[in-house]
């Protein structure tokens, strides 16, 4: 398998920590935007700022960040000694980046785009309908988590605990 130089790898780092810098700084980012909600008193406004939300996280940052993160680890995997399954740590960040992506997919997207739909329909009245701020309290919530969790991935890759699984086993 080929490895990467001394030099690639820092690139490859650098790139790795620029995706993750828009994927943790992007998800921050949209729960600040959420705090701009509580002063609206025009539909457009609201509906503005859902846009803002939707924007940010689908085409600027968040999702851009996150395949970048991927792509990059993947990278690492291959291209590095840190491979797949050889550390512990490296298992858990593959475990979080995929489940994080999938839930994001799944969940905080869909409820993200309703939000969207829903103030571009009713305008500042979707601040009272009840699939609306269901939506909201769930990408509120589950947004927050995730940036937590990634967050405490970032904290994974500098202290690295579970070095070497095979080490140990030995």
């Amino acid at each position: 398998m080929v490895k990467l130089s001394s030099k690639g790898q820092k690139w490859l780092k650098g790139l790795h920590l620029c995706a993750s810098a828009c994927w943790v700084g992007g998800g921050a980012a949209l729960i600040l935007l959420y705090f701009l909600k509580s002063g609206v008193t025009d539909g457009a406004e609201l509906y503005g700022i859902n846009r803002a939300i939707h924007h940010v996280d689908t085409f600027l940052v968040v999702i851009p960040g996150a395949f970048g993160c991927l792509i990059t680890g993947l990278a690492y995997s291959l291209f590095t000694g840190f491979g797949f399954f050889r550390h512990g740590w490296v298992i858990l960040k593959w475990a979080v980046t995929l489940t994080a992506i999938v839930f994001g997919t799944v969940c905080l997207g869909p409820w993200e785009k309703a939000m969207m739909h829903i103030s571009g329909v009713l305008g500042i009245d979707a601040l009272h309908d009840a699939a609306y701020l269901h939506n909201e309290k769930m990408n509120f919530i589950w947004g927050l988590t995730q940036v937590a969790v990634l967050v405490g991935m970032v904290f994974v890759s500098v202290f690295k605990p579970w070095r070497n699984l095979r080490k140990t086993r030995e």
